[in-house]
Formats: structure tokens, C-alpha cells, sequence
């Protein structure tokens, strides 16, 4: 079954190669969507693909760096939508 999630994350999330890691995660787990960075210092992503891994990708991306530490993650369900590929937004 595919989902798509909405992700809010605060922490030690900006300046730490988030974006490319989250990206990079994706892409290994045939994960769509898109990530950014929000001015308030949070980042922002959309999550789409098998629901196993939709639900442990954000743990998948923190354990994918020691540099970052995920303090609070928002999340909220979103419908499907049809795109290709996980991209870095700016």
C-alpha cells in the first residue's frame, strides 16, 4: 500500500547535510517526494511510497548521520499523489 506523509522536523537539522541525507535515504528506499529548509529553522518534507518505510524513514535519515539529532518530528497524512524521483527543494 503506498502513503504519503507530510514531515515537520526540528533539532539540529539544518547545516548538517539533512536535505541530502533525507534525499539520499529516499532514493534507496524508492521513496518520492521532497525536502527543504524553513526559515524558523526546521525542515519541511513530503514522503511518499510503501507504507513500511514511509513510517521509519525519519529514523532511517537520523541514523544515516551523527551529525544531526532529530528532536521533534509533526507528521500528518496526506493523499497520494502521482510524481517521480525525491527532491532537494530550495
Amino acid at each position: 500500500m503506498t502513503i504519503r506523509k507530510h514531515f515537520l522536523v526540528s533539532g539540529r537539522v539544518q547545516g548538517v547535510g539533512f536535505r541530502y541525507t533525507a534525499a539520499r535515504v529516499a532514493e534507496k528506499y524508492g521513496l518520492t517526494g521532497w525536502v527543504r529548509n524553513n526559515y524558523d529553522e526546521t525542515v519541511e518534507m513530503e514522503v511518499q511510497g510503501p507504507k513500511d518505510l514511509v513510517d521509519t524513514y525519519i529514523r532511517r535519515v537520523q541514523l544515516s548521520s551523527v551529525w544531526m539529532k532529530i528532536e521533534h518530528v509533526e507528521e500528518s497524512d496526506m493523499d497520494v499523489i502521482n510524481e517521480e524521483g525525491f527532491h532537494v527543494r530550495f
